[in-house]
């Protein structure tokens, strides 16, 4: 069995400022330090996004307005460079859609809610 070369690639969709849950996702999701938060989607607000990807010291051009937007461009980027999977952690309506956009664009999700 080959071990992972790098860290794995998260993307959250949910979690911004204001919300309760996404700092516990991302600290859980830290606790090995074999993931990387690198991309997201944290509010239908795109300045709280903002302010969220910017207090997450995130690059501003992988914090997308909309998951529409991050699922679409994501899966354009090159396959090093792309998140690896998507955590979602929105308020529980918001979870089959979200899930289903980024599973047909061909990633992995987290999701720890039922559908």
């Amino acid at each position: 069995m080959n071990s992972w070369k790098r860290k794995l690639r998260m993307g959250m969709v949910g979690g911004g400022e204001g919300a309760l849950i996404g700092g516990v996702h991302r600290i859980a999701a830290e606790l090995d330090q074999q993931i990387e938060l690198v991309a997201g989607c944290f509010s239908s607000d795109p300045e709280n996004t903002r302010r969220t990807g910017e207090g997450l010291y995130l690059d501003p051009s992988r914090c997308y307005s909309t998951y529409v937007e991050m699922a679409e461009i994501e899966a354009d980027l090159p396959k090093d460079e792309r998140i690896d999977f998507v955590s979602i952690v929105t308020p529980n309506n918001l979870h089959y859609p979200v899930s289903k956009k980024f599973l047909k664009a061909g990633f992995h999700v987290v999701c720890d809610k039922p559908m």
